[in-house]
C-alpha cells in the first residue's frame, strides 16, 4: 500500500510541474461526473464525490465546472455518454495492476491501455485474474506531525469503526470497510485532526521488485496516467523507498 501512495505523491508532485492543465481538468470532471452519477451528488453522503470535489478544488478548478460536472452526473445537465472500466493487467516482475478508466470510446480506450502495456512490459490479464488479489476499502490519511499520542488515535479510530492503522507512513493511513469510512472521517475531523480520504483497492499480498523491474513498473505506470482516460491504477508492488525517490527523480 505505502508503494502505490508513494509513487502517486511522487507523481502528484511531479504532475504540479509538467503536467498539462486540460489534461488535469478532463480527469477531475469525468471522476466528478462518475461519482455524482453512482452515488448521487450530495458530497456529505457520497464519499467518492466528496473526495473527487477536494481534488478538483486543490487543482483550482472553478467552482462552475465542478458543479457542472456534478449536475451532469445527476442527469441535471446533458453530457457525454461515459463508461467507467477496470482493466486487469500484469505489470513487470509479475506486480498485479487494477486500470481504472472513464472513457466515450470503449474500444479506443482499449486498443490504448493495451498498446501502453505492451510497450512497457505490460500486458492485459483475464476478468478475475487480477481482481482476487484487491479489497475495496475506505482510507484516510492525517499528517504525522498532528498526532502527538498514536495510542489515542488509535483508539478513536477503532471506536469509529475503523479496520487498520499504519503508524510506519507519512502521513498516517488508517483503513476502514468502504460503508464506514464517512463515520471513521467525522469522528477523526470532530477530533480537529486534518483528514484526507478516498476509497481505494489495497492488494491482499505484495511483490518485492528488483530495481530493474522497478523502473520498467515506473516507467509504465507514467505512461499509463498520462493517458486521459485513465483515472486511477492500483498495483500490488513494493519498491524501497530509496529506488522509488531516486527513479522518479530520472524520470
Amino acid at each position: 500500500m505505502s508503494g502505490h501512495n508513494k509513487w502517486a505523491n511522487i507523481k502528484h508532485r511531479k504532475g504540479a510541474q509538467d503536467a498539462k492543465r486540460s489534461q488535469i481538468f478532463t480527469k477531475l470532471i469525468r471522476e466528478l461526473t462518475i461519482a455524482a452519477r453512482e452515488g448521487g451528488g450530495d458530497p456529505e453522503a457520497n464519499p467518492r464525490l466528496r473526495t473527487a470535489i477536494e481534488n478538483a478544488k486543490a487543482a483550482n478548478m472553478p467552482k462552475d465546472k465542478i458543479e457542472s460536472a456534478i449536475k451532469k452526473g445527476t442527469g441535471e445537465l446533458e453530457g457525454e455518454e461515459l463508461t467507467e472500466i477496470m482493466y486487469e493487467a500484469y505489470g513487470p516482475g509479475g506486480v498485479a495492476l487494477l486500470i481504472s478508466v472513464v472513457t466515450d470510446n470503449k474500444n479506443r480506450t482499449a486498443q490504448e491501455v493495451r498498446h501502453v502495456l505492451s510497450k512497457w512490459g505490460g500486458s492485459l490479464a483475464e476478468s478475475g485474474s487480477v481482481s482476487w488479489n484487491f479489497e475495496r476499502k475506505g482510507l484516510i490519511t492525517i499528517p504525522k506531525e498532528e498526532v502527538e499520542d498514536i495510542d489515542e488515535l488509535m483508539l478513536l479510530a477503532v471506536e469509529a469503526a475503523a479496520e487498520d492503522l499504519n503508524e510506519t507512513t507519512d502521513p498516517l493511513e488508517i483503513i476502514t470497510a468502504p460503508e464506514n469510512l464517512t463515520q471513521v472521517r467525522n469522528a477523526l475531523k470532530e477530533a480537529g485532526y486534518t483528514v484526507s480520504e478516498k476509497l481505494t483497492f489495497l492488494p491482499k499480498t505484495t511483490v518485492k521488485l528488483s530495481d530493474e523491474d522497478a523502473e520498467k513498473l515506473l516507467k509504465l505506470l507514467n505512461a499509463l496516467d498520462d493517458m486521459d482516460d485513465v483515472q486511477e491504477i492500483f498495483g500490488n508492488y513494493e519498491i524501497d523507498d530509496e529506488v522509488m525517490e531516486r527513479l522518479a527523480a530520472n524520470m
